[in-house]
């Protein structure tokens, strides 16, 4: 099996690869992450996904590069990283009884190659109606201030939540693991089979 690089620094990321069992090493990419003008969501994070796939491939030329990028979108507006308590607390009270998309941009970059497959994998998220009381309380235990949206579904932000809605719940975390079993497969990876 071709060498599998993870081109992520995020943990979340890293344990959800984990979990298919296949050997891989992690890689930081340096990327601009910056959103050009009047770039849709969809187009954002998969235009990231590829940059940083392609950004870690010189230092790894013979691996399957996994790249991946996410935003939170309420409407139209991009929800980032809100950076610190208040940015948190504001974003989760416009969340607050609404639905937000995640997006999450997928590429899978044969380095070997030059070839690429990339894809957006929408997850939407119902929110319940919660009191200023319960986010202050959400965002002073989990912190999310380096998470899409201030959400970090994989902890208590489970309890922010009425319904999920989507096809791969791992994408709302950040890496959709099952369209990235169906590209490994495309490129000659069997998940159950490759050890």
């Amino acid at each position: 099996m071709m060498p599998l690089v993870l081109a992520s620094t995020s943990p979340f990321r890293r344990d959800l690869l984990a979990r298919l069992r296949l050997p891989f090493v992690t890689a930081a990419p340096d990327v601009d992450e910056t959103r050009r003008p009047g770039e849709p969501a969809d187009a954002l994070v998969q235009r990231l996904a590829e940059a940083k796939a392609r950004a870690v491939a010189p230092a790894h030329p013979g691996a399957l590069i996994i790249g991946s990028d996410q935003v939170a979108c309420l409407g139209e507006t991009i929800l980032g990283k809100p950076g610190d308590r208040a940015g948190a607390i504001a974003q989760l009270e416009q969340a607050s009884g609404r639905t937000v998309s995640f997006l999450t941009g997928l590429c899978l970059l044969d380095a070997a190659q030059g070839s690429c497959r990339v894809l957006c994998e929408p997850f939407r998220v119902h929110f319940r109606t919660l009191t200023h009381a319960q986010i202050e309380a959400y965002v002073d235990l989990e912190e999310p201030f380096n998470s899409a949206g201030s959400i970090r579904s994989e902890g208590l932000g489970i309890a922010l939540f009425e319904r999920l809605e989507g096809e791969d719940p791992a994408a709302l975390i950040g890496l959709p693991l099952i369209r990235l079993t169906g590209l490994l497969g495309e490129a000659g990876v069997d998940v159950l089979a490759a050890r």
